[in-house]
């Protein structure tokens, strides 16, 4: 069901569950129409019964459009029969002409069906009447065009039908040769084609059309649907006449859609097309039912499947090659290979998801037998023969299309049909299916040539007609309560059936043991492909539930011997030493023993379709994948495989996937990683899972990639170690019980109670214990696993049956019966094999040295009576698997019938095995054991446990039962023993007698060498382990001292320095490490050493606000940003004013440009030599690898730390900082120092000597001007003037100082060094700063120094008040560097002096008329005081009294705020002056390294006072201070205010700019709406502002609320995409953009980008990029948090790693 989004807006969808997706090709809504949804659930506008009282159109009304349409229509179609031409000879593009031209016809009919329902009646009415049809379709007599048009249309018609008139007449004649000879392919299909000829000849004929409606569909098929005519024909489909007739008339024109298709270069877009229509069809089940009783729609649908799959049908080469008569689909065909089939197949699926249509199709046996012979010809597919040689030349990657298809044609109807087989009632279904089955099956096996060995070498992963089967079978017995036995066929057939899923067991075995490794990557695909999530329920699970039922119901002996014949390991499986093996290499030899084991153990353990329920199996699944990793909610439902049935998105079961989620796993929240990389939310097991429900065997089942199962593994130790249960070595899987077995498949257990697994099990025991070669813990493992399990389920013997299977058994002589209770204590004695001369058991002389290691077959002689030794020896039988299996299964054939019995063997098998005995290199030998497979646990427990007498006699005694559920090898032997222990007295009692007399492993003989190599062996490993300690050892505390030495690095000498306290003055130079030729020395001009930096342009400062709110982002019409009132802004705004009344170069050095375009120097602290940067530099230009950064323009990664960068910043030489005593009393009066300030300004313009050093910094200098954009630095009248320069230079300085501040919070009041502090490069930078504003000399005729400290002489139009307070920077920059600290608070005490009374000027245009007054006078009554200079209210009435000098200065219409009291008045003017008091202690702070001290924000302005030298320190006690008692003046205060006023007051304007306020608030990102979807929904139809039309990828600016199209080429301008303007206009080159159809955030960094991720997030904590899952998305306050530190911070560069060229192109 789909809603459109504004239907789904206007209902109420509280807790449903819902996608949100975008319609690519259009549809139908399907609210309103009841027979989809409930009425509860249709929006406002539906929900109104619109059929009760809606007025009848009148008839006059239409009776217009009845006459025009059908005109209209005719007109339509014989444009499009004119504009036809066929495929051989048109053209793609002729056809799309042909479309465009009648766009506006079909947009016009379109438009007519959205005028409501009479519409739609009347155009329904023309499109069916078949009368109207035939008078207008052929055209009148006379009229030549119309009859040429007509002849056009029935050419078009004449190959409509599946057979074309040219074929019928052939196969006409051909028919009757065609009969029983039937050879290859082609007659099998002949067949087909007659048997549904006979069905029904309908589907066969070209069509013939009756009214418009049937001829429209026709053109719309012949161009490929038309998106315009697909939505034309769907807007039509509320109206129900329609509706029916529109579903025949598509049911009609079924087999023409499959031939276009077929035909179709873009069978993709049609695909889709005709899915929109088929599906509004075929979901109603009504509708459906109707179609195929009167249309005989399924037929239609397997006939035309059949003929499209068998244009690509070849000979099968499976097993028999020349002989073979099997067909299959030819998996390179584009048909498979894209897919084509896929729409058609939905459809199939989708109507059998109706019950009704279903049933009819299961009653119908010859649909069903065309059925079975469809899925037949996937039977086999992409063969894969072995490599044997060398490796394939070209490797083909049609596998997935072979999956894709059997999962598509195949699995899914299966599942569909299934669903339909649920209750007893449908038992008769299931028989007929699996009866259909099993003949098909027979049927393949006959025309593939197959007796009872498969081919070798050779492997097919498809095996549909299995999968019916064994699917079937699990539905009949588990829910339908039908006899097992009833559904199996004969022994002989059940035989056959095994053979295929067994080899592809073992060849995924043999896969992963690399012997497939010349067939190339692509077998490793198919291997991971068949266990993928998708694919695993319709493939692997089958085969192994078929192979479970196999084993319950076959000789389990025959069974066991079939495994490890298949896995190749028959001839490892001897207790002698050597053995040869004439199918596998050695290092093949253990993974495919692993492999066979641990098949054996997920066979008799896996129980999904034995017994379980739903719900365990959803838990099961659940568990399996929380254990190899922490999933994500999205992954998790995407890799536990649902029960595909197609139409319900739930999941079988009760217990729905959300609670059983949260009974097995813990959420946990999205976090951030130091690196900066966001996770997602996760799931993670619960600690009680782990402990009781972690199941390895799951694991592997269904482990894509080996390494997940060792991930799981590395899971659990982790968790057994933090909970203490098993602190020491690798724990072993947990042995798990499991879930009991249904009564049908109770003969599963058998497999573990036969002597050929018993045989194997003692065999492997013995070998492990005497360190044969190939064996291994894993092996151990399984085979402990495989004992446990036998242990676990016991079979009920039958006595007599006993009695008889030994007698009927009496060649093999190992052990008496078949039960492993009884088995475990058996003792073995004597065992005869077959080894070759060479072996170590070879008699040379009297005794037979021991054996050590492995073998051929095993010969076993075994009498309790070892006297009979030599005599016996011509008694003992041979006991080999192979014959084992082969005496077997002549048995069960003779059984069978006679005739089996002369079954002639294939050649191939036959010589496959070499008969024992024939090499003439293979002698035979005794061996004497004396073992049974508890004696051989035991020892291998004092082996693991490397301790003699591990096991006391009374240990069975002590035991606690709960404490062996995890740990390793020695507890899984000991939980083994206990249950042997328990369960039977007699084993009870061997293991006592065993532990009582138990000596160390001895080999068959004693004083034999072996007991040294042992020795040696156990030895060897100890030294080796106690090696690796010390090694390991040895590097941890490598590893910590590097980790000291670069944390050093990472801070520079400068902070020692600062450490050594303030008296000390460091005269030592400072050395730098050089981190590329690491050498260490100091700065020098010849060879000067850099800081790595990152120059950046910013904004940041530019978009502060004066409120701290962030701004809201506009999600409807009425909501907007205004921008004037950032930071920026108001300062561009403020210039422009200046420069109207004030001379330019004033105005320049009156201000800061730094706010929209500065530019901000980081580092990350390391430093190199200039030219070792330089070779580096070179060879990254060299280097061919490529990287994510430009090396041509600059940019690089430091050498240590990868960090970013793209500049080196010269260090000068010398002291690192001046480090002075502050509060040391300097004896010079305030006087003095004035003169002593303007005496070194003259010593300005000297030029510093050419060096390196020199041409370094001015090579910096570049780079910084490089960095930022041409506008950003010319504000001047004349560009490039040496003011703009000098200007701009200072400006750099206080962006970066400005930018401290804000990453300090916007105050000093933490004090300390900030984070970056330790990586400041400020210092130096200001140094190179300075040296390049030498060459500036200060226009002599404007002297500030003199006019902020002198009364001059005449009155100047300059701009004496609106300098900005931060002119201390300025000086700091026109200073040397080696400024005496004396001087610099000089300076800082003369600026705020001005910017005093700039604050008075400020805050007296506040007041109101009447207010000003009273201040003026009551001030000016104390201007004789002795502090008058230090009185606020003094010095405020002398301001307002000199400004009030004109009228104009202060206007009328101010906004007259409340009532100022004097405290008031103070608190403002502290305010005011704090900015510029923060800035000069941080300046201080960076000139001088003085130690800020932290304070409480009430406190800041006394603190910041203090720090600076303003206030005395006697002038710091506890009771409030006066900002008035900071002045210090060196003439008359109200002489030089006098001077100040009058510069200002003959201005018209200047009420602007005496009112400012220089507090802003930190810069902030836009506020964002929680729902993702509003912005949605706002966004993603709305037009963009420059071209007017609605982007296809709209993207919203973060910053500033602007709308961009992202890649738009319509909004481009000089070559350059929108984004990438904006991103230099509003962020001087750093954007930070969401993308409103993808809900993530990219980055644009200069001419990089990089994807960030997304700010939003669903319920799970999880991100849906490009809105795939359609969940709804909920904003993640902690991520935009995050995402706005870093751009604050401008670490986008550093943190980000995913970085790319734009080229302009965003």
């Amino acid at each position: 069901m789909s809603l459109c989004a504004e239907c789904f807006n206007n209902g109420d969808h509280t807790g449903h569950d819902f996608n949100m997706f975008r319609s690519q090709a259009g549809g139908a809504c399907d609210c309103g129409d009841s027979n989809v949804m409930r009425e509860t659930g249709f929006c406002n506008r539906h929900r109104l019964r619109t059929g009760e009282n809606v007025p009848t159109v009148p008839r006059d009304l239409l009776l217009m459009s009845e006459m025009v349409l059908p005109r209209f229509i005719i007109c339509i179609i014989q444009y499009l029969r004119d504009g036809y031409t066929e495929p051989d000879t048109s053209t793609e593009r002729d056809l799309q002409k042909v479309l465009q031209q009648l766009e506006p016809q079909i947009s016009f009919l379109e438009e007519l069906t959205k005028m409501g329902g009479a519409m739609r009646t009347v155009l329904t009415k023309i499109l069916t009447n078949q009368q109207i049809f035939k008078d207008l379709s052929m055209g009148q007599e006379e009229n030549i065009y119309a009859k040429k048009n007509y002849e056009k249309y029935l050419s078009a018609l004449k190959n409509s039908g599946l057979v074309s008139v040219e074929e019928k007449a052939q196969s006409g004649a051909a028919e009757p040769t065609l009969g029983a000879e039937a050879g290859a392919g082609a007659g099998a299909l002949g067949l087909l084609v007659s048997c549904v000829i006979f069905l029904d000849p309908s589907i066969m004929d070209s069509l013939k059309h009756k009214c418009f409606l049937e001829e429209l569909l026709f053109w719309t098929i012949k161009y490929e649907f038309p998106q315009k005519m697909v939505t034309f024909l769907l807007n039509m489909l509320p109206d129900q006449d329609y509706k029916i007739t529109f579903t025949k008339t598509f049911v009609q024109h079924y087999a023409f859609i499959m031939k276009t298709l077929m035909k179709s270069q873009e069978s993709d877009t049609m695909s889709n097309r005709i899915v929109h229509i088929s599906v509004q069809l075929f979901s109603n089940e009504e509708l459906a039912r109707h179609v195929t009783e009167e249309c005989q729609l399924l037929d239609i649908m397997v006939t035309v499947l059949l003929y499209m799959m068998e244009s690509c049908l070849i000979k099968s080469e499976l097993q028999d090659e020349e002989n073979s008569r099997h067909v299959v689909v030819n998996c390179s065909e584009p048909l498979l290979k894209n897919n084509t089939y896929w729409p058609l197949v939905s459809d199939f699926i989708n109507i059998l998801s109706h019950q009704s249509v279903a049933k009819q199709f299961l009653e119908d046996h010859s649909l069903l037998m065309l059925w079975m012979s469809f899925v037949s010809f996937f039977q086999g597919m992409n063969l894969n023969k072995r490599e044997l040689s060398e490796h394939v030349e070209f490797e083909s990657q049609t596998y997935y299309a072979a999956f894709a298809a059997e999962l598509e044609a195949c699995a899914q109807p299966m599942w569909g049909l299934l669903t339909h087989c649920k209750v007893k009632e449908t038992q008769e279904y299931t028989k007929t299916v699996v009866r259909y089955c099993l003949e098909t099956l027979q049927i393949w096996f006959d025309a593939i040539g197959f007796v009872d060995e498969p081919a070798p070498n050779q492997v097919t992963f498809h095996l549909p007609l299995h999968r019916y089967y064994a699917m079937f079978l699990s539905k009949a017995v588990k829910c339908q309560g039908l006899d097992l036995d009833s559904l199996l066929p004969h022994q002989e057939m059940l035989m056959k059936i095994m053979v295929h899923p067994l080899q592809i067991q073992a060849s995924l075995s043999e896969i992963h043991s690399n012997m497939w490794v010349r067939n190339g990557l692509q077998i490793k695909g198919q291997a991971m492909t068949y266990v993928q999530s998708h694919f695993c329920n319709s493939m692997i699970d089958p085969d192994i539930f078929l192979l479970q039922v196999c084993a319950s119901r076959l000789d389990p002996d025959y069974f066991i011997s079939s495994v490890f014949e298949r896995f190749k390991v028959v001839d490892l499986l001897t207790m002698a030493s050597v053995h040869q093996n004439a199918v596998l290499d050695g290092e093949q030899e253990r993974p495919m023993l692993e492999g066979a084991l641990t098949f054996l153990v997920i066979l008799s353990s896996l129980r999904i379709h034995l017994g379980m329920a739903d719900d365990e199996i959803l838990r099961a699944e659940m568990v399996s994948q929380l254990c190899m990793n922490d999933r994500t909610h999205s992954s998790l439902l995407d890799l536990i495989p649902e029960n595909p049935n197609p139409k319900s998105g739930i999941v079988p079961g009760s217990c729905s996937f959300e609670e059983m989620l949260s009974a097995v796993a813990d959420f946990k929240a999205p976090v951030f990683e130091p690196g900066g990389s966001m996770q997602q939310g996760m799931y993670t097991p619960k600690a009680e899972v782990w402990e009781k429900e972690f199941d390895p065997i799951m694991v592997v089942l269904r482990t894509v990639y080996r390494r997940d199962v060792q991930s799981a593994m590395d899971r659990y130790s982790a968790f057994l170690k933090q909970s203490g249960m098993h602190t020491t070595g690798n724990p072993w899987p947990p042995y798990k019980e499991r879930t009991p077995l249904h009564p049908c498949y109770k003969g599963l257990d058998r497999l573990l109670h036969c002597k050929t697994l018993h045989i194997v099990i003692f065999t492997l025991l013995y070998k492990i214990w005497l360190d044969h070669s190939n064996m291994s813990e894993h092996v151990l493992c399984m085979v402990l696993y495989l004992i446990e399990l036998g242990l676990d389920n016991q079979v009920q013997e039958d006595k007599e049956d006993e009695v008889r299977c030994i007698l009927e058994h009496c060649h093999d002589s190992w052990f008496p019966g078949t039960n492993l209770l009884s088995n475990l204590h058996h003792v073995i004695n004597y065992v005869r094999v077959r080894v070759p001369e060479t072996a170590p058991e070879v008699k040379r002389e009297k005794d037979p040295p021991p054996s050590t290691s492995a073998e051929a077959s095993n010969f076993v002689w075994n009498h309790q009576d070892s006297r009979a030794g030599r005599l016996n020896v011509r008694e003992a039988q041979v006991f080999s698997l192979v014959a084992e299996r082969r005496r077997k299964f002549q048995e069960i054939i003779n059984r069978s019938s006679t005739e089996a019995s002369q079954v002639v063997r294939p050649k191939s098998s036959s010589t496959r095995w070499v008969p024992p005995g024939t090499p003439p290199q293979l002698v035979t030998e005794i061996l004497e054991i004396r073992e049974s497979m508890l004696s051989l646990l035991i020892k291998l427990h004092q082996k693991l446990s490397a301790k003699q007498n591990s096991l006391s006699v009374t240990w069975l005694e002590d035991m606690e039962t709960n404490s062996h559920a995890h740990g390793d090898g020695i507890t899984a032997i000991e939980r083994i023993l206990a249950k042997a222990a328990t369960r039977s007295r007699q084993s009870k009692r061997s293991i006592q007698e065993i532990c009582g007399k138990v000596s160390p492993p001895v080999a068959p003989k004693k004083n034999s060498p072996t007991d040294k190599k042992t020795m040696d062996k156990d030895e060897r490993r100890q030294r080796a382990r106690e090696r690796q300690q010390k090694l390991l050892a040895e590097f941890a505390s490598r590893q910590k001292s590097f980790m000291e030495t670069a944390m050093d690095v990472e801070s520079p000498d400068a902070d020692a320095a600062m450490d050594l306290g303030a008296s000390e003055v460091m005269e030592s130079e400072v050395l730098y490490d050089c981190v590329i030729c690491g050498q260490s020395g100091p700065s020098t001009e010849d060879r000067p050493t850099g800081l790595v930096v990152l120059l950046q342009a910013s904004s940041v400062l530019g978009h502060r606000c004066k409120s701290d709110e962030m701004k809201k982002l506009p999600t409807t019409d009425d909501e907007h940003i205004y921008p004037a009132d950032t930071c920026g802004a108001a300062h561009d705004v403020r210039l422009a004013l200046m420069q109207r009344f004030f001379k330019d170069s004033s105005c320049l050095q009156s201000v800061s440009i730094g706010w929209d375009g500065g530019v901000y120097v980081q580092t990350c602290g390391h430093t190199l030599h200039i030219d070792c940067h330089k070779s580096y530099m070179e060879s990254l230009r060299n280097d061919q690898v490529l990287q994510g950064f430009s090396v041509d323009k600059g940019e690089f990664t430091c050498p240590l730390c990868r960090q970013f960068a793209n500049s080196v910043l010269p260090c000068r030489p010398g002291r690192s900082t001046e480090v002075v005593s502050w509060h040391m009393p300097t004896n010079k009066k305030t006087a003095v120092l004035v003169k002593e300030v303007e005496d070194l300004q003259e010593q300005l313009g000297l030029f510093p000597t050419e060096s390196n050093l020199s041409k370094e910094m001015e090579s910096f200098i570049k780079d910084i001007k490089n960095t930022t954009q041409r506008k950003y630095m010319d504000y001047g009248k004349n560009p490039g003037s040496p003011d703009n320069d000098f200007l701009f230079m200072y400006s750099v300085a206080r962006t970066n100082l400005e930018l401290e501040l804000v990453h300090r919070g916007g105050n000093l009041c933490s004090g300390g060094a900030s984070a970056a502090a330790k990586r400041s490069c400020l210092n130096q930078l200001f140094h190179v700063l300075a040296m390049h504003m030498r060459l500036y000399s200060i226009d002599s005729a404007y002297n500030p120094w003199t006019r902020l400290t002198q009364v001059a002489q005449r009155r100047d139009d300059q701009a004496g008040v609106s300098e900005d307070a931060s002119i201390p920077t300025l000086y700091m920059g026109v200073s040397p560097l080696s400024v005496p600290a004396e001087h610099f608070i000089c300076l800082v005490r003369m600026l705020y002096n001005l910017q005093y009374t700039q604050a008075l000027a400020s805050l007296s245009a506040k007041f109101s008329p009447e207010e000003r007054q009273a201040w003026s006078t009551s001030g000016a009554l104390k201007k004789n005081a002795v502090n008058a200079e230090r009185s606020y209210d003094a010095l405020l009435s002398h301001v307002i009294g000199e400004l009030s000098k004109v009228k104009t200065v202060y206007d009328v219409n101010t906004e007259v705020s409340s009532v100022w009291s004097p405290h008031s008045i103070e608190y403002s003017l502290q305010q005011f002056c704090l900015p510029y008091l923060r800035l000069s202690c941080l300046l201080q702070h960076h000139l001088y390294g003085d130690k800020l001290s932290g304070c409480p924000e009430v406190e800041e302005f006394s603190g910041l006072a203090g720090c600076l030298g303003l206030l005395a320190p006697a002038l710091q006690p506890s009771n409030p201070i006066y900002s008035a008692s900071c002045l210090d003046w060196t003439v008359n205060a109200f002489d030089l205010m006098t001077q100040w006023c009058s510069e200002v007051t003959g201005l018209s304007d200047t009420q602007t700019l005496l009112v400012q306020d220089p507090q802003w608030a930190s810069p902030h990102l836009l506020h964002l709406p929680d729902h993702y979807n509003i912005i949605f929904q706002y966004y993603h139809k709305k037009a963009c502002t420059a071209c007017k039309k609605v982007p296809k990828d709209p993207a919203l600016c973060l910053v500033c609320g602007a709308f961009v199209c992202l890649k738009g080429l319509c909004c481009k301008q000089q070559g350059i995409c929108e984004c990438v303007l904006h991103s230099q206009h509003c962020g001087a080159a750093t954007g930070i953009f969401l993308l409103i159809n993808a809900s993530v955030i990219i980055i644009i960094r200069g001419h990089r980008f990089c994807l960030w991720g997304s700010v939003y997030l669903d319920a799970h904590g999880e991100e849906d990029r490009d809105l795939r899952r359609g969940k709804p998305l909920f904003l993640c306050v902690e991520r935009y948090r995050v995402l706005q530190q870093q751009w604050v911070s401008h670490t986008f560069d550093h943190i980000n790693k995913r970085w790319g060229p734009h080229y302009n192109g965003l």
